[in-house]
């Protein structure tokens, strides 16, 4: 009798613990592909306790460095000016929520740029299923104009405690990936049995590597995950993957471009960097602190032949060039640091300005009014044109003399 209701306990025992576990997790994904080559859609199918909300975390495996600049006043009317940073952002990051919640979505899209990701998370309930960035850490600076021009980002703060990194990595996300579409899609097809299934999709571009996959289900006890479930996305030749970009992109497109802006980059006296990096940036998903970053070395190998054919048609005053050269290095150490203070939005902006400004005194450079009353400026230019047309004659000259030699010297003895 009594090793029957010890066997009766046990058994109870069993079936609570193991309803307990059931209830912690939910049962494992299915996917309809595990492999994409450059991007794709995939079809997520899974099962949730009935009457539950339905979310999916999707991320990649590949991870870039990424940053929130706060210069925003505060309750206090104080300007913080803190550098919030990262380097272990998914270079792909998205959650799914029910196709009721697209209204929601499309009403944040109208916002524009002024959209906030946090509150599009709490009004959607996909605030359950932001875990994966808060989880990384995130290094905290207190930025100072001092600091930048030394080549610093600041003083280094205390680690942020997790209600607090929490917030930040939201408005690290956001800046990082900016748009609502890259960050919400309302996909999900909910079922009144729990049953549930999504369309997944990996961008064109996107990072190659492992992307994991996690159902998160809000239920009225509470919040219950998937196991992960992964996929491969693969990439071949020419596209090529920028992993401080967290972007794949056609080797030859930006080698044909360059080529076009080099040459009247060269011919504008410039290396061609000013035309480089507003293409870069509309045109790729690209982040303009990579960008400027990237044409830097870029404009070097225009800059070198340039340099190289300007002093031979002796079109080069040293000293000018020396002088503001040693201005040019000193800012080069300021620039770099300034480029992560500063949004995508702020920087197409002002850079937007400055070739609109230069734009226009180039063109009214070359009215005749201008001209007549420069003169003097003429005159270089025919000056200019004397010169290269001196070395010219005289390369052809040198040319003439050496091809008799030759031939004297081939001959017979």
């Amino acid at each position: 009798m009594t090793a029957r209701i010890a066997s009766r306990i046990l058994l109870l025992v069993a079936l609570v613990v193991f309803g307990r576990a059931r209830a912690d997790s939910l049962a494992p994904l299915t996917l309809d592909r595990v492999a994409l080559d450059n991007g794709g859609t995939i079809t997520v199918s899974g099962q949730a306790p009935p009457a539950s909300r339905v979310f999916l975390e999707v991320w990649s495996e590949k991870a870039v460095t990424a940053s929130f600049f706060d210069a925003r006043r505060n309750d206090k009317g104080e300007i913080p000016y803190k550098l919030y940073l990262t380097r272990q952002l998914p270079a792909h990051y998205r959650i799914y929520l029910s196709r009721a919640g697209q209204s929601t979505l499309d009403d944040y899209a109208r916002k524009g740029s002024g959209w906030a990701y946090s509150q599009a998370l709490k009004d959607t309930g996909a605030d359950a299923a932001f875990a994966v960035p808060a989880a990384r850490p995130i290094a905290t600076y207190q930025a100072t104009l001092m600091a930048s021009i030394a080549g610093s980002r600041g003083d280094l703060l205390p680690t942020l405690d997790s209600k607090e990194a929490r917030r930040r990595a939201m408005q690290i996300v956001k800046a990082r990936f900016r748009s609502v579409s890259k960050l919400l899609s309302a996909t999900i097809e909910e079922r009144p049995d729990g049953s549930f299934t999504a369309r997944v999709t990996i961008p064109a571009g996107a990072a190659p590597g492992r992307y994991s996959v996690v159902a998160v289900a809000v239920t009225g006890q509470g919040v219950v995950k998937s196991p992960e479930a992964t996929l491969e996305n693969r990439i071949a030749f020419p596209l090529l993957y920028l992993s401080n970009a967290g972007t794949s992109l056609n080797l030859f497109t930006p080698f044909l471009l360059a080529l076009l802006v080099s040459i009247f980059g060269v011919l504008m006296g410039a290396g061609g960097g000013f035309i480089l990096n507003p293409l870069l940036v509309s045109l790729w998903p690209l982040p303009h602190t990579i960008v400027a970053g990237t044409v830097m070395p870029t404009v070097l190998f225009s800059q070198g032949s340039g340099i190289y054919n300007y002093s031979r048609i002796k079109f080069i005053s040293w000293k000018l060039g020396v002088t503001m050269g040693l201005a040019m290095l000193a800012g080069g150490f300021i620039g770099p640091k300034l480029t992560e203070l500063i949004t995508l939005d702020q920087f197409k902006f002002v850079f937007g300005w400055i070739l609109v400004v230069l734009a226009g005194l180039m063109l009214w450079q070359t009215t005749p009014a201008y001209l007549q009353k420069n003169k003097k400026e003429q005159a270089i230019l025919k000056e200019f044109k004397r010169r290269a047309e001196q070395e010219a004659a005289a390369r052809r000259d040198a040319a003439g003399a050496a091809a008799p030699a030759l031939e004297s010297e081939g001959g017979p003895r």
